[in-house]
């Protein structure tokens, strides 16, 4: 990239095609140019022949620096798309990826069923993912949406989110504490929904981006991979009013070994789905009545 002296009055046009060429992907590149520009979309679009300022550069010039290293987008931009919602992303948390707005989409379609009030608990939450995309699609009366996680890191991701979804944000309840210990004692939810640890310790099929730049504690459960999903799904029914549902996303192997455990924990309806490229990727089950 050229020095500082040589990046006066550029133009954003200039700046995505040479970002294209350091990157090699001219999307990516866009979506750098446009977090650096503080535009998107058509905005961004119609600025294409105005100058960059020195300070917009700088910023572009860093996050160019960080992707060139590896490190994942959605880290360097600092935010992501979820469903409807942009969430702030860092290292802290995982990166929310398209299998997991399927999970969302389950839970929100089980929680809608369920009136006129409902109660919905988004387990283990991290950037606030899930929980904050139910909060913002369900009726704001008599919605009650709780997050927790034993992050405390996490928590402040999920915090931050929190003012992104405006007056939905008067549902949620965030509470720190592994699994069900951060919730009262009394709490009864109608849906509960996690988004686990499933990832078998010592693994040789995870992408390396995924091992390198994201949180293990939010990766790894055990030697294999269950650990996390054995606790949620013997302490849920405890959690769950009569004929509650328990949404999991999990291992694309992992299916049958799920199907065992909600079974032999007495679980009702349990249902094995797969996600848009045909792969085991989630558990739901009914606490039975």
């Amino acid at each position: 990239m050229a020095d500082e002296s040589e990046r006066q009055d550029v133009s954003w046009r200039a700046l995505w095609q040479e970002t294209s060429a350091v990157l090699g992907d001219r999307v990516h590149a866009r979506w750098i140019c446009e977090t650096a520009s503080a535009a998107t979309g058509d905005e961004f679009l119609s600025i294409l022949d105005e100058p960059a300022t020195v300070r917009m550069v700088a910023h572009l010039d860093a996050m160019v620096a960080r992707r060139r290293t590896g490190e994942p987008l959605q880290y360097v931009t600092g935010h992501w798309a979820f469903r409807h919602i942009d969430l702030a992303i860092d290292r802290r948390v995982l990166i929310p990826r398209p299998e997991t707005e399927l999970v969302a989409d389950v839970a929100l379609r089980l929680a809608a069923a369920v009136g006129p009030t409902r109660t919905v608990v988004d387990l283990g939450t991290g950037s606030g993912a899930i929980g904050l995309a139910l909060a913002d699609e369900l009726p704001i009366v008599g919605t009650t949406i709780w997050l927790t996680d034993a992050s405390r890191d996490a928590l402040d991701v999920a915090r931050a989110n929190l003012a992104g979804i405006g007056r939905s944000a008067q549902n949620v309840r965030i509470a720190e504490g592994s699994w069900f210990d951060a919730l009262p004692a009394e709490l009864r939810a109608d849906v509960i929904v996690s988004n686990p640890p499933y990832v078998a310790v010592g693994t040789s099929e995870l992408d390396a981006a995924v091992g390198e730049w994201e949180p293990p504690e939010a990766l790894f459960a055990g030697a294999d991979g269950l650990a996390d999903l054995r606790e949620i799904v013997a302490g849920a029914p405890h959690h769950l009013v009569p004929g509650g549902a328990l949404v999991l996303e999990i291992g694309a192997d992992q299916g049958a070994a799920v199907r065992t455990l909600l079974q032999s924990a007495g679980y009702d309806d349990v249902d094995i789905r797969q996600d848009l490229a045909g792969r085991d990727r989630i558990a739901v089950a009914r606490r039975a009545r």
